[in-house]
């Protein structure tokens, strides 16, 4: 369950672009990640998962509003996404993370979430 103030306590919209951008910074040049990203601007998978972070953690549903349901799970079916994918995705997102200086509690709050996120992304055994 997420905390009602969550969005307030890790600093708005701001914090979630940072972290959004740090993230995507690593995917860039990453060997395993970028493939999987068929746009050659990384900017609008960057502002899909922005405003899905923000809306999922108590801000604006502005990524619903404009999207629709989240569907993750379906709408990451085209691609493959086994071990080493997942283990990419989450060592560019605990660095970002970890850029953010947040407060333990709400740093463990959000790393718990995303870790559980990538783990149900997987559709690949391997």
């Amino acid at each position: 369950m997420v905390s009602p103030d969550f969005y307030q306590r890790v600093g708005g919209e701001q914090t979630f672009r940072l972290l959004v951008d740090r993230f995507y910074a690593g995917v860039a040049d990453d060997p395993v990640l970028r493939p999987l990203y068929p746009e050659q601007d990384l900017g609008p998978a960057a502002d899909r998962l922005t405003l899905f972070l923000i809306q999922y953690w108590g801000g604006p549903t502005t990524y619903s509003d404009t999207r629709g349901h989240p569907r993750l799970r379906m709408r990451h079916v085209p691609f493959v996404i086994g071990a080493a994918e997942r283990d990419a995705w989450l060592h560019h997102m605990r660095q970002a993370l970890d850029t953010l200086e947040l407060p333990e509690e709400l740093a463990a709050e959000l790393w718990n979430y995303l870790s559980l996120a990538a783990n149900s992304m997987r559709n690949s055994p391997t």
